[in-house]
């Protein structure tokens, strides 16, 4: 076969989910041995394409050409198959085997059912050494570091022969001096005929890696350009968020308010040394890309992972606990509101009340009717489109869903809610309604935290704003009309603050 010199070509792609168009239109190359860099903001496309080219989707329409053939792939296996492989930033390696034992997993030699040996694992070892010779094929790889386990995964694709590996932010749990190996080992993939697409939001990363780079922005391909024609981080700032419009921010008026919430110094696996202080009435969003610790600092306040520091809640010091949490008066919708905020076999009414059941109980008996008449009263406040309280909550839109969640929180008696990534996966009139209850809540006096990885969102509603970059606070920005959308994406992509 003939080798093209570009080794895929994407074109006119499009791939739709109910109510949103994730990836629109999207048409691009990718020249063979080369490192193509894929950027943008989350929510940009980004992630559904990459699903697309290793077949956990299938697209809505458009072609691949992957080596000048139509390519189609039924799954990651399929994909791997025709050369596609990927390194996610969730590791697939088995800790429990060998390193050699996950080399050839998935690919064992069998005759009648039983293991052989065959020079197949040789052939994955001796790729491996030429990459990193420390790394023996006996040890297990519970013992390797996270950068090592990356290197056996580089080193399984490698010897399989793909032509294209890709690569989701690989460097977001390794040290500096890890991550200067790893870009020995990528540089030295393009001499063994690989080409490497690499996701980052560090955009330094691109600059000194990259030979090209595509931008995407709200599913769609802004530009495909040499990163030698791009002169600076602002100039790639500038193509990712384009001319956004954000909604106007309306200023509270002046007044003094009760200090609801302090964080000092809080720290843990992921957190490096967080304050900040919240007051009554007040939005305050916390921004940052993938792997800046929005949902880790979410966790450690609600109580669910250990800190040190300390977190003060009306004056008092709060307890590490959950239970503890949401009796002082905190409430979380998490990010997963499937599976972490929702009982989806329930009813809206089996949900409503289930964070203070003793509202709605005498005695240890639940109050069927009183159970009906608050959800009755909280499915006309956040107007939930819905015919009954007896309709299963897995039967209600996206943003629906989320208004039931509220509703849970709400019922809580919370003084503080805490919103991860409050409007993931909801169309934009169901934004427009979670935006309103969440600044009629402010009004009512309810302190809100946000934390989002969307710059609309935070510039739209939130009173300060705080920047997250690889779990450390960066800078903090009290809105208004003045605010700079560039300066905040130079600061969460890992520039300095200016």
């Amino acid at each position: 076969m003939k080798l093209t010199e570009n080794v895929l070509e994407i074109r006119n792609l499009l791939k739709d989910f109910p109510s949103v168009r994730a990836v629109n239109d999207v048409s691009f190359d990718i020249k063979r041995n080369s490192v193509h860099c894929l950027v943008g903001e989350n929510g940009a496309g980004k992630s559904t394409l990459i699903k697309i080219l290793t077949g956990a989707y299938s697209k809505s329409g458009g072609r691949i050409l992957l080596n000048g053939e139509e390519y189609n792939p039924h799954n990651p296996r399929d994909a791997k198959q025709k050369g596609i492989s990927t390194l996610f930033q969730e590791l697939n390696v088995v800790d429990q085997l060998t390193v050699a034992e996950n080399l050839t997993l998935g690919m064992e030699d069998t005759t009648l059912g039983f293991l052989r040996k065959t020079d197949k694992i040789n052939k994955m070892v001796s790729v491996m050494n030429s990459l990193e010779p420390s790394i023996k094929p006996r040890q297990l790889v519970s013992a390797l570091s996270v950068a090592k386990k990356q290197i056996v995964e580089i080193a399984k694709a490698v010897a399989t022969e793909s032509d294209i590996i890709i690569m989701d932010e690989p460097t977001a749990a390794i040290s500096e001096g890890e991550i200067a190996r790893l870009f020995q080992i990528v540089r030295g993939l393009r001499a063994k005929n690989v080409t490497v697409i690499y996701i980052s939001h560090r955009l330094d990363e691109i600059f000194e890696l990259g030979d090209y780079v595509t931008v995407m922005r709200d599913g769609k391909h802004i530009d495909t350009r040499p990163v030698s024609a791009i002169q600076d981080r602002s100039e790639l700032i500038r193509m990712m968020i384009g001319k956004t419009v954000f909604e106007a921010y309306t200023p509270k008026p002046e007044r003094s308010r009760e200090l609801v919430l302090r964080c000092r110094n809080l720290t843990n696996h992921k957190l490096g040394g967080i304050s900040f202080e919240v007051r009554a009435g007040e939005i305050a969003g916390f921004y940052g890309l993938v792997g800046a610790g929005k949902t880790e600092l979410a966790r450690a306040i609600y109580g669910v992972d250990e800190y040190q520091g300390e977190i003060l809640f009306k004056g008092r010091k709060l307890a590490p606990s959950p239970d503890k949490v949401i009796a002082a008066g905190i409430a979380l919708v998490p990010e997963e509101r499937r599976s972490q905020g929702l009982f989806t076999i329930l009813t809206i009414r089996g949900n409503v009340p289930v964070m203070n059941m003793a509202k709605v109980s005498r005695h240890g008996f639940i109050n069927s009717a009183q159970e009906r008449k608050v959800t009755q009263e909280y499915i006309e406040k956040l107007r939930i489109a819905t015919s009954s309280t007896e309709k299963e909550v897995i039967k209600l839109s996206g943003g629906n869903q989320q208004k039931v969640v509220f509703s849970k929180c709400l019922f809580a008696d919370a003084d503080l809610l805490m919103l991860d990534e409050p409007t993931r996966g909801i169309d934009v009139g169901a934004k427009s309604e979670i935006y309103g209850i969440i600044r009629r809540l402010s009004e009512e006096g309810k302190a809100i935290l946000i934390f989002s990885s969307e710059l609309p969102e935070i510039m739209n509603i939130c009173d300060s704003i705080y920047l997250l970059y690889d779990g450390n606070l960066k800078a903090s920005l009290q809105n208004g009309p003045d605010i700079d959308s560039e300066k905040i994406i130079h600061i969460v992509t890992g520039g300095e603050g200016k």
